[in-house]
């Protein structure tokens, strides 16, 4: 994946949709939203196998560059090189993510924000698209 977009409006109300495929051999990727990389509002990593973890969406924020707390979600309808659909949207209190089997996660806004214009992609998997409407 390695992929930036900057200076790109996300704000509340919208909603962000990604696509994109996990490799054959991927341990883990994610999807960073938030205003630099030193200050992501959102981490979602969802984990085939990998930091200790397998087949578990751990979900955090960095702030000021440390870590916070990691959420852990049981739910995990990723399966490597097949197409997933993630769906974000958000307020001043949380994040909330629809996954492709139409389960979703709630993370809490720690920043508040009503817009972010930084997103980064990694892991092993390409990404195939971004939309916000």
């Amino acid at each position: 994946m390695g992929v930036v977009v900057q200076n790109l409006s996300f704000k509340t109300g919208q909603t962000l949709t990604v696509t994109g495929v996990p490799s054959a051999d991927s341990t883990n990727f994610a999807i960073n939203i938030g205003h630099s990389a030193e200050d992501i509002a959102l981490h979602m990593n969802p984990r085939f196998d990998a930091h200790g973890d397998q087949r578990t969406i751990v979900c955090n924020s960095l702030q000021d560059g440390n870590w916070c707390e990691e959420h852990r979600e049981a739910s995990f309808p990723f399966n490597q090189n097949e197409e997933f659909q993630i769906k974000i949207t958000f307020t001043n209190e949380e994040f909330l993510m629809t996954l492709s089997d139409g389960s979703q996660i709630r993370f809490p806004n720690r920043q508040g924000a009503e817009k972010y214009k930084y997103m980064y992609f990694e892991g092993e998997g390409r990404i195939h698209g971004i939309e916000i409407k």
